[in-house]
């Protein structure tokens, strides 16, 4: 109800702004008659400012302070003494469909309990530096986890070293041997097609450009492996390492050997902090304590991991259900919470405490850009200046969203990104609320009357703000109709293209591995839903993957961002920011997010955070529970 009393203000705020607008002298608009613009020779590399997050709560947990006894002290010794023991519950809103990352790159939430990766996050980084709140991981921010170093001994050639002692879990087929450089090959050939009997690709991989990329992958000794690429990667590191696919995951040879695949739980073995104990469909996963893993907590080197005893996952689909779990102290913590839900929370269960973080992706609007009347640019330009973004930041997200357009890399991005405060004013005037404009352009481009279309949007997206888009566009004379599916069948719908319009989606604000990026919008590519195919972008690519450093490897993804801006390939959205709530016993969480398909990090770090998480038991039975 909430959502639609703020729709029917919108509506009226739109209705009164076209009033005024039809009373006022008519605004002239840049009206370029050629789809796409040249690439500008001149590159901006100034890095961002900060973009605040708003909080709904100030609200804080009550922590056990420690004092220093040593001369330095640090930032982490206001979250309180670590303890051993009790147990985390989540609630994640999928089943999980298997446990092979061979199969399925996107399921990565539970793997990531008992698996472990080459790279990982620096539990020491203080979030107000650096929070790891989103999929981006420069290089910059990434330590060792598996692997203990690293370097390009090459500008092609990428040469891992592991940590030594480490021990696959004891149990059945591995029996706690020691992890070697044979595991990591074996993996990644298994994905590649590259060797260890492997010949044929994984169907998730086989048109992945990094891994295509990959000529080679050696293991010289038992803990050397070498990765040889056909051109230099200078990302490498977070693209094939740290990225967001679960494949990153090291599975254990002799389960593949003995059983053909890790599919059925029962065969899941690892290295990672937490052993698969019970895992009932639909219902619940189960973990325990993996009493022989190999890492020690970063900030107290002489503890061992993980401090909780056991990890228990909920598989509760109905967001209602689980928080009613968390009001009653049986979760403890949910993310991907919207604004109104995290308010109402607030006002009922004022001691569950709340965190902000910022989507992963911006809301978009993307037209086939080889379609009409998507292929004329003043359409496109046309469709950005009808909408009102810093109007929808005020009302709809009640002013906890920036109020500011995207381009392909996420605002909060910053060094790679293009933020909205260094746009030339002529491009803010093109993603400026101005519907006199953009029905003249609409004119100029030969639809003085507006035209008629569809979009395609999944149930699970926020049709809300669809309907919020789909009367700013009426306003201008564009009619749209807007067709829902499940999730489910608009991800193979859109994904093989099949839509002949537009599809609600998520092209721009982008905050995965950096060169990603360009995927988005890369000739014949399975993201690229704007259908374009421009080969200076396609080159801007090429030549971001040869980069001799980081640096100038950013310099052409700011580029390739200026370059899209101007193009508006797809029709910029405000970035929503979303809440995590937690029960004030969970320590060290600071919204890393647990969903499977949430719009914060993925949980790409989910062993991990979880197994340096700890539960205030003293504070969690004084509260009850």
């Amino acid at each position: 109800m909430k959502r639609k009393a703020i729709w029917i203000v919108l509506t009226c705020l739109l209705l009164a702004s076209m009033l005024l607008a039809s009373c006022s002298t008519a605004t002239s608009a840049t009206t370029p008659s050629q789809t796409t613009t040249t690439p500008t020779t001149a590159v901006t590399t100034t890095v961002s400012k900060t973009i605040p997050t708003t909080t709904l709560s100030k609200t804080t947990s009550t922590t056990t302070t420690t004092t220093t006894t040593g001369s330095t002290a640090h930032w982490w010794d206001k979250l309180g003494t670590p303890q051993y023991g009790g147990q985390l519950t989540i609630s994640l809103p999928s089943n999980v469909g298997n446990w092979d990352t061979y199969y399925n790159p996107g399921q990565v939430t539970i793997w990531q309990s008992y698996l472990d990766r080459l790279t990982t996050d620096d539990w020491t980084v203080d979030p107000a530096v650096f929070s790891y709140q989103l999929n981006f991981r420069p290089s910059d921010w990434v330590k060792g986890n598996l692997a203990q170093s690293w370097e390009f001994t090459d500008s092609a050639t990428y040469v891992v070293h592991l940590r030594q002692g480490i021990h696959w879990q004891d149990l059945p087929p591995v029996n706690g041997r020691e992890f070697t450089s044979a595991d990591v090959s074996y993996h990644y050939h298994r994905l590649i097609g590259g060797g260890d009997g492997f010949t044929v690709a994984s169907p998730n991989f086989a048109t992945n450009a990094s891994y295509m990329d990959m000529i080679s992958l050696t293991a010289p000794d038992k803990y050397t492996v070498v990765f040889k690429f056909k051109t230099p990667n200078p990302e490498a590191i977070t693209e094939l390492m740290q990225g967001q696919g679960g494949e990153h995951n090291i599975l254990c040879p002799e389960v593949i050997k003995t059983y053909g695949d890790a599919l059925d739980w029962h065969h899941a073995v690892g290295t990672g902090p937490f052993i698969l104990k019970d895992f009932v469909s639909g219902s619940s996963v189960t973990l325990a304590k993996n009493p022989n893993y190999f890492a020690h907590d970063e900030r107290y080197p002489q503890n061992q991991l993980p401090y909780i005893d056991s990890l228990r996952v909920l598989i509760i689909p109905d967001q209602a259900t689980a928080l009613a779990g968390l009001r009653t102290g049986k979760i403890d913590a949910l993310d991907n919470i919207s604004l109104a839900t995290g308010q109402a929370m607030q006002k009922s269960n004022p001691e569950i405490l709340q965190l902000t973080y910022p989507n992963a992706n911006t809301p978009s609007i993307d037209p086939k850009n080889d379609t009409k009347p998507f292929n004329d640019i003043r359409v496109r330009q046309a469709m950005q200046m009808a909408i009102d973004l810093p109007t929808i930041a005020k009302t709809y997200y009640g002013g906890t969203a920036p109020p500011y357009p995207t381009s392909v890399t996420s605002m909060y991005m910053t060094g790679w990104n293009y933020p909205w405060d260094q746009w030339p004013q002529s491009l803010k005037d093109e993603y400026t609320y101005n519907p006199t404009a953009a029905k003249k352009l609409l004119a100029d481009a030969g639809y003085p009357s507006g035209f008629k279309t569809n979009i395609v949007a999944a149930t699970s997206g926020d049709l809300d703000m669809l309907q919020i888009v789909k009367s700013y566009f009426t306003a201008v004379g564009i009619d749209m109709e807007i067709r829902t599916m499940d999730t489910a069948s608009w991800t193979s719908f859109v994904w093989a293209h099949k839509n002949d319009q537009i599809a609600f989606n998520n092209s721009l604000g982008v905050s995965y591995e950096p060169l990603v990026i360009f995927r988005r919008f890369w000739t014949g590519y399975k993201t690229n839903w704007c259908m374009i195919s421009d080969p200076a972008w396609d080159a801007m690519y090429a030549k971001a993957l040869v980069s001799p450093t980081i640096a100038d490897a950013k310099a052409i993804v700011i580029q390739a961002n200026q370059y899209m801006t101007k193009n508006h390939w797809a029709i910029s959205l405000v970035t929503p920011n979303y809440f995590a709530l937690y029960q004030p016993w969970l320590k060290g969480y600071n919204g890393q997010n647990f969903s499977i398909s949430g719009p914060g990090t993925g949980p790409l770090e989910f062993g991990f955070y979880t197994s340096r998480f700890w539960i205030d038991t003293g504070l969690k039975k004084s509260m009850g529970h």
